[in-house]
Parts: C-alpha cells; sequence; structure tokens
C-alpha cells in the first residue's frame, strides 16, 4: 500500500486557477464576446514587421461619429455608442441580446506606434486600426573607462 502525502491548499490552487480563468474571460461556458454585455468589444491585435494592426468587433454603427478612437501614452482606447434608431419598443421584446448603447475598451500596444500614418477602417461591422511603428534601437553599447 503506497502512501500520498496530504497537500491541504491542493484544491484552492484549482479555485484560484478557475478565478484567473473567469477574470481573462476564457471561461467555457460564458464564452468569447462575454466582454461586450458589459460595454467593451473584442479586439484582436497583431503586428507584422512595420505596423500593429487591431482589429475590433464593433457590430450596429450607423456613423463614423459615433466611435471614437485615442492613442495616449502607447494605450489605445475605442469608445462610443451604438444606437438602433429602428428598434421595437420594451413591450414588444421576447429577447435581446445585441449590444446597444455605450461601450468603452482601453488596452495596452505591444511596440510603440507613431500617431502619424494611423489608419482605422469600419467595414462589416469590423473597425481596423493600422498603426505605424516607432523604429528604435533599445539596445546601446555602452563604453567602459577601464583604470
Amino acid at each position: 500500500m503506497s502512501l500520498i502525502p496530504y497537500e491541504p491548499f491542493h484544491h484552492l490552487e484549482n479555485i484560484r486557477r478557475e478565478f484567473d480563468r473567469f477574470f481573462t474571460n476564457e471561461m467555457p461556458a460564458i464564452g468569447k464576446g462575454f466582454g461586450q454585455y458589459f460595454g467593451a468589444p473584442s479586439i484582436d491585435i497583431y503586428e507584422t514587421e512595420k505596423e500593429i494592426i487591431a482589429s475590433c468587433d464593433l457590430p450596429g454603427l450607423e456613423k463614423k461619429e459615433d466611435v471614437q478612437i485615442q492613442i495616449d501614452d502607447n494605450i489605445l482606447s475605442i469608445s462610443g455608442v451604438i444606437n438602433r434608431e429602428n428598434e421595437i419598443k420594451d413591450q414588444h421584446v421576447h429577447r435581446q441580446e445585441r449590444f446597444l448603447g455605450r461601450f468603452h475598451r482601453s488596452i495596452s500596444l505591444p511596440s510603440r506606434v507613431s500617431t502619424e500614418g494611423i489608419k482605422a477602417t469600419y467595414k462589416n461591422g469590423v473597425l481596423e486600426i493600422r498603426m505605424p511603428k516607432i523604429e528604435s534601437d533599445s539596445r546601446k553599447i555602452i563604453n567602459i573607462d577601464f583604470h
């Protein structure tokens, strides 16, 4: 008969891991898009050699004045409002799952970007922002005064 060492906090580690998954939007029961119910649209960020590209799902925008994009201290912020003017009155609604109202999302960018030359396009419910990277040489050789 082999003995298994008792670990009293083993179950707490599982609980911590589940909380981490919940707050990083990876709970399988909720699925992707969970943040949209709280006014935070889904966003993908990826980069090429020369630029960083952000794709944000924003279905239902009716005009470009309804969305604002801002870059401040290497943080991308997207905010605005989704209005549906032709919506059915509340007394006739049986189910309402599409997002309606104000939204806001801020995210740190993986590299520094130039505020010049940024291009944003909105097509088929997806806002795409292309931001040119700043070429910076972060390596510097330090000369040593050797005596």
